[in-house]
């Protein structure tokens, strides 16, 4: 069964870093009434949502993505590249810890999960102003023993890899391809977003559907063309936050051990 962690909005969200969007003001109702729809919908998709208490004193922390990956062996704990974001980490570790064993990514590194792509057994890491090469470096360390391949991919255009591409399955990637270096993915179909929708790369693909930004439908009409199901979700409140859609969980199988207890 898959699990999905997700954190409430953060009462200090309008606060948030920002670094590739102007911003604006937030109404903080109607983006945790558009969070509360997401985590809604991933559990009517059948997902067991575990959703974490809002942190007050943490803008960001809704971005669960960003402190940890998690994979079918082990999660991995991550040192944010944004000094005020890196309290995060410690409730993050504690929600995973039933379900896998903690590995450390540790200062000087850097490294953010909206940074890391991953596909099948390789993880595509990506060299952005959030996750520095000693991040890379530990991560590939942490991660040989148990068969995976690391690659760096250096962005350019946005603030996380993920913000510029995103697996849809089928082996086809949705990118826009002038905000990263493409050369590592040279076997994979693309989907491009559409020119006026440059910020329509980041989509959530589980369960049979991919969850899309209502606010993209050109872009929606690329992907469904070619023959992917579509569910549109209104996100626009928390777009202001510089948000995407992988950004606001962490989805995971659980071992069979661990439904044992």
């Amino acid at each position: 069964m898959l699990h999905a962690i997700t954190r409430a909005v953060s009462p200090a969200l309008a606060n948030c870093e920002l670094t590739f969007v102007d911003r604006q003001p937030i109404d903080i109702a109607k983006a945790q009434s558009q969070h509360t729809s997401y985590e809604h919908l991933l559990a009517k998709l059948g997902l067991h949502v575990h959703s974490l208490h809002a942190e007050p004193t943490l803008p960001d922390s809704m971005f669960v993505e960003d402190p940890a990956i998690v994979l079918d062996e082990l999660a991995v704990i991550l040192p944010l590249g944004t000094k005020s974001r890196q309290p995060e980490a410690e409730s993050l570790a504690k929600a995973l810890t039933p379900f896998r064993k903690l590995h450390y990514i540790t200062a000087p590194a850097a490294i953010e999960g909206g940074d890391v792509l991953r596909i099948d057994r390789t993880l595509y890491v990506g060299q952005t102003t959030r996750t520095n090469a000693e991040g890379v470096r530990q991560l590939a360390a942490i991660l040989a023993p148990h068969n995976y391949n690391v690659v760096p991919v250096p962005v350019t255009g946005c603030l996380h890899l993920k913000s510029a591409v995103t697996s849809l399955g089928r082996n086809t990637l949705l990118a826009n391809r002038g905000w990263f270096e493409t050369t590592p993915f040279a076997n994979f179909q693309w989907i491009d977003v559409d020119p006026s929708e440059p910020h329509a790369a980041n989509a959530l693909a589980v369960a049979g559907t991919v969850i899309f930004p209502a606010s993209f439908p050109k872009t929606r009409a690329r992907i469904e063309s070619a023959n992917f199901h579509v569910t549109p979700l209104d996100i626009a409140e928390l777009q202001k936050a510089e948000s995407g859609l992988t950004c606001s969980s962490l989805i995971f199988k659980v071992q069979p051990t661990s439904d044992a207890h």
